[in-house]
């Protein structure tokens, strides 16, 4: 490696199994499309789709659909060098449902075990992760072991060096919980968010920037109030902390007193479900070009909303001269 990556990703990769009709119940969907998928995969995507040279670490069964999704990272100029097979669990699958504006049901194909959870501390590359400019971790890299412990060894080899990332990424269903990508999880909510906080903890020592939505924020902090989280999260040990609020658009606060909300971006939803991980791509892309927050978050918020407008996740990740055009036509 003669220089080192603008972003390395470290987290979920698996294939998003779309389907190519709204409105329509799982049950009844007759034509899908297949899609690279994973949160901490589609940032990786949409930051290189902005200019920036980006890797994934994660992991892949051996299989088919393990093939496609080394292909795919390769066709979107993300490089695929940790990503590794595990011989014993099979490439997971996501389907979801699409009824817009805001109900995106999502079906999680992982077990008996992702591989993605197959993470071992011994196989990280620790001199990459230290040396990357941005290094970013998810929530969902910390429900289980190995994945845990290599998350958690991660950070402690970036020892806060240059920005370090944590998607604070709340999926119940992986803690024991119920209910979807965010909310409280159902009648066992509040169980796997107690589970999940002292990990969440331990993680946010190491981090320099926390990024989440209120239910997020609320497995962090056990807070929901937008300006409360992120102050809580600043006395936890973060820089900057991104608070997304849906509607109400997004608040960033810096720890030397900086603050910017800016609106969200209006705009027809197909499938909001991709437009966080372009929030996310256009967050570093932001902070690698040193922006002011406000500038940064209106990024973020048309990279996102230009993701949400598109039905899939990773191929919908915009170019630096779409969000520019974008911004330019509102």
């Amino acid at each position: 490696m003669t220089q080192p990556y603008d972003l390395i990703t470290m987290g979920r990769i698996g294939v998003d199994i779309y389907p190519l009709q709204t409105g329509v119940p799982l049950a009844q969907v007759e034509t899908f499309g297949k899609f690279l998928g994973g949160s901490a995969t589609n940032v990786a995507v949409a930051a290189a789709r902005l200019g920036r040279r980006s890797a994934v670490i994660s992991r892949t069964g051996r299989d088919p659909f393990g093939d496609y999704l080394h292909q795919a990272l390769r066709d979107f100029g993300v490089d695929d060098r940790w990503v590794t097979a595990v011989d014993a669990y099979p490439t997971p699958v996501t389907f979801c449902e699409i009824f817009p504006p805001d109900d995106f049901p999502l079906y999680f194909y992982r077990r008996p075990k992702a591989p993605d959870l197959v993470i071992r501390p011994e196989e990280l590359d620790q001199d990459a992760i230290a040396a990357a400019r941005i290094f970013w971790i998810t929530g969902t890299g910390l429900c289980e072991e190995p994945s845990r412990s290599a998350t958690l060894a991660a950070l402690e080899a970036r020892a806060k060096v240059g920005t370090t990332v944590f998607d604070l990424d709340w999926r119940p269903m992986f803690w024991g919980g119920e209910g979807g990508a965010s909310g409280d999880g159902g009648a066992t909510g509040a169980a796997a968010m107690a589970t999940a906080r002292p990990y969440y903890e331990a993680a946010l020592r190491h981090v320099t920037v926390a990024v989440g939505n209120v239910d997020e924020a609320e497995v962090a902090t056990g807070l929901r109030e937008p300006k409360a989280c992120a102050e809580a999260l600043l006395d936890m040990g973060v820089e900057l902390a991104v608070i997304k609020q849906g509607p109400k658009g997004v608040l960033a606060v810096h720890r030397d007193g900086r603050t910017a909300e800016v609106p969200p971006t209006p705009v027809e939803v197909v499938n909001g479900l991709g437009a966080g991980d372009s929030f996310g791509g256009a967050l570093c892309h932001g902070l690698l070009a040193g922006w002011e927050l406000a500038q940064m978050m209106r990024y973020a918020n048309a990279a996102g909303a230009i993701v949400a407008s598109r039905l899939a996740c990773s191929s919908a990740m915009p170019t630096a001269d779409e969000v520019d055009a974008f911004l330019a036509g509102r």
